[in-house]
């Protein structure tokens, strides 16, 4: 058969037409991708948060243009009868500054009326939704210009998605609240400092692998610093009679900063001992504890807590 110089062309152009639809269906794929963000909301019985996924219209790089978009969302009751708007009737925005990669939420005065449950479910919803956004790392609430306080008078301050611990599945079933004590280093490495955090978590988390996790994550403020290799993964966590066993990987064993061993090694031990029904720590490193913890501490032996390293 005969192929003219026409049909050449014809085809070379039939093929650019389909590489070129080819591209522009991945360019436009990818670009749906990264606009995709969870928004999250409160379900009809105000026990748990639920998502749905939402396409940012706005351009990504514009920090404040998502963000407005996200707390309109927010604001909207969805068509679900099964959500439920997380900023809604006493939960009152009036304004939001973002400052250094911490979003702050100032609401009005009627927020401290909500039902506690909703309030931190509200809470939940808004900062694991605006912490997705490019630039925002934390956020942090206030009422007219206040810091936000727990019940115990504590200030809350910064919040991460960390904060709300967030099984698999769309929602939280089996939810509670827990007020954590948490020890990080000081600034010379050299003394522990307790932080004090609020956390929503499954309930089918065991408590000291929640709080074991929370220190790798890190303390959210500015006067302590962390004590253990964020890279670190926990191979398991179990207690038996007062003493929680506890293996990591051997990324556990890489020093954070000028931090001294001993006060990294007392952050997880004090911490630990901190939770209901535990007061020593066995720790090992891949299933063995015939391990130096950083190349000083050995780990052959049961930790108990240790107070005189604590900041008075």
């Amino acid at each position: 058969m005969r192929i003219t110089f026409g049909k050449i062309t014809n085809l070379i152009m039939c093929f650019m037409l389909v590489f070129g639809c080819m591209a522009g269906c991945t360019s436009k794929d990818e670009a749906d991708e990264a606009n995709n963000i969870k928004v999250y909301y409160l379900n009809s019985e105000e026990t748990g948060i639920i998502f749905q996924n939402y396409s940012v219209t706005s351009d990504l790089e514009n920090t404040s243009q998502v963000i407005d978009e996200l707390l309109t969302q927010m604001k909207t009751m969805p068509e679900k009868l099964e959500y439920e708007a997380p900023i809604y009737g006493p939960v009152n925005l009036l304004s939001y500054t973002l400052n250094g990669g911490i979003l702050t939420l100032d609401f009005a005065g009627t927020y401290t009326s909500a039902n506690k449950t909703t309030e931190i479910l509200d809470r939940a919803a808004m900062v694991r939704t605006l912490t997705q956004i490019p630039g925002v790392e934390y956020v942090t609430f206030t009422v007219e210009g206040a810091p936000l306080l727990d019940g115990n008078g504590n200030m809350i301050g910064n919040m991460s998605a960390d904060n709300f611990v967030y099984n698999a599945g769309n929602e939280i079933n089996a939810y509670e609240k827990a007020e954590l004590v948490l020890y990080f280093a000081d600034e010379d490495g050299q003394e522990l400092i307790p932080v004090y955090r609020t956390v929503v978590y499954n309930s089918n988390i065991l408590m000291q692998r929640l709080v074991i996790e929370q220190v790798l994550n890190g303390p959210n403020t500015d006067l302590a610093c962390p004590t253990l290799n964020s890279q670190a993964k926990i191979n398991s966590v179990s207690v038996r009679d007062g003493v929680c066993y506890v293996d990591f990987d051997s990324a556990i064993n890489t020093r954070t900063g000028n931090v001294d061993p001993k006060i990294a090694l007392y952050s997880l031990v004090n911490t630990i001992c901190e939770t209901a029904d535990v007061n020593k720590v066995q720790m090992s490193v891949n299933g063995s504890s015939d391990v130096n913890f950083m190349e000083k501490i050995s780990l052959g032996t049961v930790f108990e807590r240790n107070l005189d390293i604590v900041r008075q």
